[in-house]
């Protein structure tokens, strides 16, 4: 099972899917991330676990998701949330497999961008009028109320700036989304066997 580096104490940390530890088992046998970190992203749990090039785990936490339940991307959304006019169904937090590179937002912070098309990125929790209500919502001991971002996957600050910036915004990466209403394997083929 993958163990919580971060936010120990929270029960529902040390749960995984089932099927996020076949395709972590898939990642590291198979090379698909060419030597690159990865990060893996448990929508149902709320939780991002971070692992180095060699596939040890750098971290976990609990994540912030999109506010709108969904797997896909919704056509013309990065250009809709640059304008600040993205309608509630619009804030999904897409699965699939995503080639990954640190970079920076619209007001000059550095995120990692999941993909940047549409606006979907990893980044710690943003200062402004929602910060402390979404810190508040990531220090809870249940995932249900974690659906309150824009699309993207929003962690602790800390955990950001130690885990995150550290290992996936050093430079290109591969970032894993489990979807929460399809099975795992429409998305990743190599879980078809398992």
């Amino acid at each position: 099972m993958l163990a919580a580096a971060a936010g120990a104490g929270q029960p529902y940390l040390l749960k995984a899917l089932p099927e996020a530890q076949r395709l972590l088992a898939w990642i590291k046998a198979s090379g698909d991330t060419q030597g690159r970190p990865f990060a893996l992203v448990d929508k149902r749990h709320a939780m991002l676990y971070v692992f180095d090039a060699d596939g040890r785990l750098a971290g976990s936490s609990v994540a912030l998701l999109g506010s709108a339940r969904g797997d896909h991307i919704v056509p013309g959304v990065g250009e809709r949330t640059a304008a600040g006019s993205l309608r509630n169904e619009d804030k999904t937090t897409p699965a699939g497999r995503f080639e990954a590179q640190p970079g920076r937002n619209l007001q000059g912070e550095d995120v990692v961008w999941v993909d940047y098309e549409s606006a979907f990125a990893i980044h710690r929790v943003r200062p402004g009028k929602a910060w402390k209500a979404r810190a508040e919502r990531l220090a809870t001991a249940t995932p249900t109320d974690n659906r309150v971002s824009w699309g993207c996957v929003v962690v602790p600050v800390a955990f950001y700036e130690g885990v995150v910036a550290n290992v996936l915004g050093a430079g290109r990466s591969v970032v894993y989304v489990l979807p929460e209403s399809r099975p795992a394997k429409s998305f990743f083929a190599a879980l078809e066997a398992s």
